[in-house]
Order: structure tokens, then C-alpha cells, then sequence
């Protein structure tokens, strides 16, 4: 059995100038991502995404704020943030995946009641610079997979839709919480189509590392915003199949929030813990953040404008992740053996 190893240290942007050095172990692959992102907002994180050297991008959602169903304020929108001086010459040297969430789906807070989505899917479907005869213009839902055949392994992104195919969330009128979980059983957030290509997908993989990529939250379900606890069986759901998949090295990157953090959960019948790595907001934050439950929570929450990376190494079975500011400053930092 493998031995791991769960270590992070938190560093304060106040009184440090640390940045993401080259180690004399260069990481085999390295992502950046991010959410939350206003095109009229300014994004001074592009040269440090850029300067961290990511092998690909990937949008967490909220990649623009529209909240419309008038389609061309959609396309005004996502042309500005193409237009957007540090993103374009991102966009030269990195590729660009990712998945949407509320705000650039089109309704805040919305699922599967959302008017628009179909057209809403192209509009994003041409941001992201899918091909007009890719299979994915015919699939409902923006989920896909991304596969990276390196030297010493493999890795595999896949990329959830949380927002086509969700079903009613269920407010809470009895605290200051916006929402509280479903009766357990009740509704979905992947719907029935998608959880058979996750399952297929994670059933049949033979990559080192499986990186979801999921807009919201996985594992953090206390605060009362969106996220997969307002559905507790579609996360037990989740758990199970992890499990019964044998899938190495799964990892979850969310969004949405505002605030950055690291959550940790065991999960039987894996002999690693599950990671959720949360990386929001790009151009505004939760500078008010006083405080908030996550039973998973590692080290401290992060309210300032930041991007995540994440670094693989196969020789050691190590990742490395970082929360990252302005000028490349490392903010957080959490090492995981596999």
C-alpha cells in the first residue's frame, strides 16, 4: 500500500514575496485554473498565470457575468473578455478548457428550468473554440474529457456540467442560509445521462491522475450556497463510484465562492484522500469573509483575488497545490503523496 502524505502551510500575502520556484524536480504537468471573472473587472492575474508556466488553462465557471437569455449580450460578453490584452496573449501559448457556471450559463443560481441553455451551449461552445462539427455542438450539457499522454504517465480532465441537467435547489426559510440539502434521494445535479458517461468515464480510465473539474463545491456543504451537499445522495453517489472505479488519483477543482480553500475527505475503499480544491475569485472576492463551517477544511481561507495551479509529479507520486495572488504570490500551499 502507498504511502501517503498530507502537508500544507499557509502563507500570509502580507508579509511574504514567495512565488512558485523552479525545483530541481520539474513538475511533469502543471494546470492553472480559476472562476469568477468580470470582463469589465481588471484581471491582474494574467501575467502570473502566464509566468507559472501551465501546460493548459481551465475556466472553473463564471468566465463572464452575463445572467441573460438575450444571446447577443452572451456573445458581447465573452468577445470583450477575448479581447482582454493579458487573456489573448494567454490564449497564444496555453490551451483553453473548462466549463461554465450560473452567471455565464445564463441564470443565477439556475439548473435545468434555465430557458436559454441550448443556445446558451453554443454561445460557450464557441468561447472555448469548439469546432462548429464537433460532436460536442449535438450533446446537451458542456461535460467532455480531456486526455495528456506524457512521458512517465496520464492524466485525464473531465469536465462536469453542474447546471444543464440540475434540478431544484431547496431554500432555506428557516435560517439566514440561502439553501439547505434535499430530501435525500431528491433531485440531481448531474442528471441521469451525464452520471453514465462519469461512470463510464471513471470505470474505464487508465490515467495516473483524474482531475473533475466541477463549478461548485463538492465537499464543503455547510455554508448554505450552492454546492453538491444541497443533494447529499448525488454526493454519497459520487463517493461510491470513486470507490468502485478503482480510478487513480482523483482530484475535484471547484469554484464559485468567491474565496479559495482546500477541503480533505476520506473515502473508503481508496487508499488516498479526496482533494477539492477551490479557486474563486479572478477579478472581485469575499474581501468580507469573517468566518464559515466546512468539516473538510485544510489550513485557511483565501479572500483576495486569486488563480490555482496545480503541479503532478510521477516519479514521486506527488502533487502540489498552490493558491496564488497578485505577483505570483503564494498565498497557500498543500502537498499530497498519491
Amino acid at each position: 500500500m502507498p504511502i501517503f502524505l498530507a502537508f500544507f502551510v499557509l502563507l500570509g500575502c502580507k508579509n511574504t514575496k514567495l512565488r512558485v520556484q523552479n525545483s530541481t524536480q520539474k513538475p511533469d504537468f502543471t494546470i492553472a485554473f480559476g472562476s469568477c471573472n468580470k470582463s469589465d473587472l481588471d484581471n491582474l492575474l494574467w501575467d502570473d498565470i502566464e509566468n507559472a508556466q501551465p501546460d493548459i488553462w481551465i475556466w472553473g465557471g463564471d468566465n463572464v457575468y452575463a445572467d441573460t437569455d438575450n444571446m447577443q449580450k452572451l456573445r458581447t460578453e465573452y468577445h470583450r473578455q477575448n479581447e482582454i490584452k493579458g487573456y489573448k496573449k494567454l490564449k497564444k501559448s496555453v490551451p483553453i478548457i473548462g466549463t461554465w457556471d450560473d452567471h455565464d450559463y445564463g441564470l443565477n443560481d439556475g439548473g435545468t428550468e434555465f430557458k436559454a441553455k441550448k443556445e446558451s451551449q453554443q454561445e460557450f461552445l464557441d468561447f472555448m473554440g469548439v469546432t462548429k462539427d464537433n460532436p460536442r455542438r449535438l450533446r446537451e450539457g458542456v461535460y467532455t474529457t480531456h486526455d495528456y499522454k506524457l512521458p512517465f504517465g496520464k492524466i485525464k480532465v473531465i469536465v462536469l456540467d453542474t447546471r444543464y441537467f440540475r434540478t431544484a435547489l431547496t431554500l432555506d426559510k428557516e435560517t439566514e442560509k440561502r439553501t439547505k440539502p434535499n430530501t435525500y434521494g431528491e433531485g440531481t445535479v448531474l442528471g441521469e445521462t451525464q452520471w453514465k458517461w462519469l461512470a463510464t468515464t471513471l470505470q474505464t480510465s487508465e490515467a495516473d491522475f483524474n482531475v473533475i473539474v466541477s463549478s461548485i463545491q463538492f465537499l464543503s456543504n455547510e455554508h448554505g450556497f450552492e454546492c453538491w451537499g444541497n443533494f447529499p445522495h448525488e454526493v454519497d453517489k459520487l463517493k461510491n463510484l470513486i470507490s468502485v472505479s478503482k480510478a487513480k488519483g482523483v482530484l475535484v477543482l471547484s469554484g464559485d465562492r468567491h474565496i479559495s480553500e482546500f477541503s480533505k475527505a476520506s473515502i473508503d475503499g481508496i487508499d488516498y484522500p479526496l482533494i477539492d480544491f477551490t479557486s474563486s475569485g479572478l477579478t472581485h472576492a469575499y474581501s468580507k469573509f469573517s468566518g464559515e463551517p466546512n468539516p473538510f477544511r485544510i489550513g485557511a481561507v483565501i479572500s483576495t483575488e486569486s488563480f490555482g495551479l496545480v503541479q503532478f509529479n510521477f516519479l514521486t507520486k506527488k502533487v502540489d497545490f498552490s493558491i496564488l495572488g497578485d505577483d505570483g504570490v503564494v498565498l497557500s500551499k498543500l502537498e499530497q503523496k498519491y
